[in-house]
């Protein structure tokens, strides 16, 4: 039986990567916030450390001894990245050196895969973006993912099997509300439902390349069974707006004019905003074999049904 060590175990990922590799017979472990009323009935060991704690990362691995590490740990939001650029790094920087270097420390071949993010293209003017396209961040979260990004590469050129998946965004009911891909769904329900009559959001035009999160998860799996480990670009390859999503998610509640619902608020817009995102995921389709399954219409009415849902059952 397999050993698998994933950090950001409780979030959207963590939680759909967990049930995946239990499903496929691995024994998990996961590293939560100390205090976390984490969830761990379904057959994983829970270690609780903070993610800035290398010593405890370090005593966690060593103790676990992992055949794969999934790193999904770290402050997820780019606006709250500008609230606390430090605390950012800390979270989402710094540990990925602390793991790498702990796990080429275990005998035998072991695997890491981490969880990067197209923000580390920032604004650049390559359309689509592979993994070639220059690393460029424009915000603190950018920088931070950027910088695992290279000790990755590091440590995969002194012999590591350690793979930078760079995930594009990705959406589930299973997203915080404090997403504003989240926002919109909930939000479309409740409006639908007479539980709210308006939603607050900033610039509709920033365009993004949205899959499905269970999908991007199986791309993680992938590249850690992968011969050999690279970076892989993970998307769709299909563009739409935030406005295509406000659209779709009414649409989904049966509410064509939106826009008397919607309010744009300048104070939502986020500064440095990258405009456009678009995944070239062809490496990752030649050589993992990933191919997206769930296209952008059903993914924002999967969403908008799971808040009809909630919306019904607690008002």
């Amino acid at each position: 039986m397999p050993t698998a060590l994933v950090t950001g175990i409780t979030g959207q990922d963590g939680t759909y990567l967990r049930r995946d590799l239990v499903e496929r017979g691995y024994e998990v472990h996961g590293v939560v916030k100390p205090g976390h009323n984490a969830d761990a009935t379904e057959q994983v060991t829970l270690h609780r450390c903070d993610i800035r704690d290398a010593a405890g990362l370090r005593q966690i691995v060593s103790r676990v001894q992992p055949d794969e590490v999934y790193n999904l740990a770290g402050q997820t939001s780019v606006a709250a990245s500008w609230v606390n650029p430090l605390a950012t790094v800390e979270t989402t920087g710094t540990p990925v050196g602390v793991l790498l270097d702990a796990v080429s420390r275990l005998p035998g071949e072991r695997r890491f895969v981490q969880a990067s993010s197209a923000e580390i293209f920032g604004l650049c003017q390559t359309i689509p973006q592979n993994e070639s396209t220059a690393v460029s961040p424009v915000s603190p979260y950018g920088a931070a993912k950027a910088l695992g990004h290279f000790l990755v590469g590091a440590y995969r050129a002194r012999g590591l099997h350690a793979s930078s998946c760079i995930l594009f965004n990705h959406e589930s009911p299973l997203r915080p509300q404090s997403f504003v891909t989240r926002k919109i769904t909930r939000a479309a329900a409740r409006i639908s439902l007479g539980l709210e009559d308006s939603v607050r959001l900033g610039n509709l035009d920033v365009s993004r390349d949205w899959a499905w999160a269970p999908d991007v998860v199986r791309a993680l799996q992938l590249a850690s069974a992968a011969d050999v480990a690279g970076d892989y670009v993970i998307g769709t390859g299909v563009q739409h707006t935030v406005r295509d999503f406000v659209q779709a998610a009414f649409r989904a509640t049966g509410i064509s004019d939106w826009e008397r619902y919607v309010i744009v608020d300048p104070a939502l817009v986020r500064p440095a905003d990258p405009t456009l995102q678009l995944a070239d995921s062809s490496r990752a389709r030649e050589r993992l074999g990933w191919e997206p399954t769930v296209a952008f219409p059903e993914l924002v009415r999967r969403m908008v049904e799971a808040d009809l849902e909630i919306a019904r059952a607690t008002g």
